[in-house]
């Protein structure tokens, strides 16, 4: 589904993706890929979406090898790539390693890529900027940036996302910034495609001009979400605000502990055979999964 090209409105990787956590055996020691092929399966079919972010850091990326990245990648693909886009995250702090990355992900099949920017290390803004091009220039894929400070350490100053933006490759940014008037500033003055990389960011990421949203309570209330987009394109801006409403406590409430655990722990619940995050994270305390999950259900997002 490469460019999402349906029609002229429907921007480069759909609208509502999930960044979709990775399924593990149950001692954590491998990747399940054929309960991989069911969630995917089931986001896209069952709730609603038209793409997938692979790989990501709620797919507990920093704790996955190459080879495994690889044949998740290959999973999802078969199982639901001619029907929603398919997005790899391969960024590293590592240039080279990006690059190998997206280049393994491109042999895969994929439809794009999520490129968060460089952590920990803090490359300074003309070594950040020359990041990006570097990996965007090693394959013919659309890139997503993904400008989220308060875990990488920088932000991805306005005037780079703008410059950044005249690279034919750099379509679109995954905003986890919290910063709606700085991510209005670029939108305003280039044609990057801005996807909320906060559930709760969606409705007012779109209210100047976003496009839709990278979600991690969306495993449960993708149809929800759509609904708000819809509501929202079609006009229906009091819909749309009601919609934001009533899914606003499940947005809230994937986050009572560390998101990816949250959700395995949920689809756990549900009858998902997930298994457990590997380390460094662990397993949800007792309780905490099952109040979600009583949440969903009270907010009519059934199994």
């Amino acid at each position: 589904m490469s460019g999402m090209n349906d029609d002229d409105m429907s921007p480069v990787f759909g609208r509502v993706l999930s960044a979709m956590i990775t399924p593990m055996t149950p001692d954590g020691s491998g990747v399940d890929y054929a309960q991989a092929a069911r969630l995917a399966a089931h986001l896209v079919d069952d709730l609603g979406h038209d793409g997938l972010v692979v790989n990501g850091t709620t797919g507990e990326s920093p704790t996955t090898t190459d080879e495994e990245k690889r044949a998740l990648l290959d999973a999802v693909v078969t199982a639901v790539g001619d029907r929603a886009s398919i997005v790899a995250g391969v960024g590293t702090f590592s240039t080279r390693h990006t690059v190998e990355l997206a280049r393994q992900a491109a042999s895969v099949g994929v439809d794009g890529l999520l490129v968060v920017t460089p952590y920990y290390s803090r490359p300074p803004l003309d070594s950040l900027e020359a990041h990006f091009v570097e990996v965007a220039d090693s394959t013919d894929l659309p890139v997503m940036l993904y400008d989220i400070p308060h875990r990488t350490g920088t932000a991805i100053p306005e005037e780079m996302l703008i410059a950044l933006s005249a690279h034919p490759n750099i379509r679109a940014v995954k905003d986890a910034k919290g910063d709606v008037a700085s991510s209005s500033i670029v939108m305003a003055n280039s044609e990057l495609a801005y996807y909320a990389g906060d559930d709760a960011m969606l409705l007012p990421l779109l209210s100047v001009g976003g496009v839709g949203v990278v979600g991690t309570s969306t495993h449960f209330t993708g149809l929800a979400v759509r609904d708000i987009v819809e509501h929202f394109l079609a006009g229906r801006t009091e819909e749309a605000i009601m919609a934001n409403r009533h899914v606003l406590p499940a947005f809230k409430g994937v986050f009572a502990t560390q998101g990816a655990m949250m959700v395995k722990a949920t689809l756990t619940l549900r009858g998902f055979d997930v298994g457990p995050c590997r380390s460094p994270l662990g397993r949800v305390h007792e309780g905490v999964a099952e109040r979600f999950a009583e949440l969903l259900e009270n907010l009519g997002f059934s199994a």
